[in-house]
């Protein structure tokens, strides 16, 4: 009897190793699938990234014979040249553009997109390559001895943002007294404000100052500077660690080159680019 359980003992041994065995083949396998089917080799067999994006002044932008340009363009052509393959830019509406990326219409959005926690919840995003804030341009007349955020949070304010931006989110917390309209891009917003049917509107930097100086006679920048921070990144769908570390290693090394700050140099701190724009 005494041998009989031995004999027992050493076949429940050797099954148990078998089927650890066969655990960790399995488990080799799904790492060998997971990175055989990483969206990054899928961009480059392919030779395209397609790169969701909506136009932002300076960001991304046409210039006098429809070509996009802006920090956002060079950011993405930079980054499809280091990949090894062609860029297609997948213009879309600011409110719709994460439902366009989780149903696979491009592969990333590189648009300006702030690092919110709500958005997190339905994307991935990369580690910040740029930081921007929120800052306020206002009609001289309508908005005339205005010189605080406090002045704009009234419920006789009529504030206009983008529909879907960190802008329209801003104003919405920190003027919540305000009448907020919503427009589908930034032009609509500045021509209500140019008309005087708002007070001002809220915008990403830079865009409220250049409207200062381009309009000078109608509007000016009654609180100086931005009044939040936020960090931006590239946002991807979820899962794919691959795609994720080439995006944050290439953020790196563009850092440390210095290419990231002197591109941003160029759109943000100079005007250089404006003979360009239709």
């Amino acid at each position: 009897m005494a041998f009989s359980k031995w004999i027992v003992l050493i076949m429940g041994l050797a099954l148990g190793l078998t089927i650890a065995g066969c655990g960790s083949d399995k488990n080799e396998n799904s790492a060998q699938k997971t990175m055989v089917e990483s969206h990054l080799d899928t961009i480059v067999k392919r030779g395209t990234l397609k790169v969701g994006m909506s136009t932002f002044v300076p960001w991304a932008m046409k210039d006098k014979t429809g070509k996009l340009i802006g920090f956002e363009i060079d950011v993405a052509r930079q980054l499809a040249e280091d990949l090894g393959v062609k860029i297609e830019f997948v213009p879309t509406k600011w409110s719709g553009i994460i439902p366009a990326l989780l149903t696979g219409k491009f592969d990333v959005i590189i648009g300006g997109m702030g690092i919110l926690p709500g958005r997190n919840l339905k994307v991935n995003f990369s580690i910040p390559y740029d930081y921007t804030g929120m800052s306020i341009v206002a009609h001289k007349v309508k908005a005339k001895g205005y010189n605080s955020l406090a002045d704009f949070n009234k419920t006789s304010v009529e504030i206009a943002a983008r529909i879907g931006t960190s802008a329209a989110a801003a104003a919405k917390k920190i003027m919540p007294k305000a009448q907020l309209k919503l427009f589908d891009d930034e032009s609509q917003a500045i021509q209500e404000l140019l008309s005087g049917r708002v007070h001002a509107v809220v915008a990403s930097s830079p865009l409220p100052a250049f409207q200062a100086i381009k309009y000078a006679d109608n509007l000016f920048v009654p609180v100086p500077g931005n009044f939040t921070r936020e960090p931006i990144g590239f946002a991807l769908r979820k899962g794919d660690y691959d795609l994720i570390n080439f995006f944050n290693s290439w953020i790196r090394v563009k850092e440390a080159q210095g290419w990231l700050a002197d591109t941003k140099h160029y759109w943000f701190k100079t005007r250089d680019w404006e003979s360009q724009v239709q």
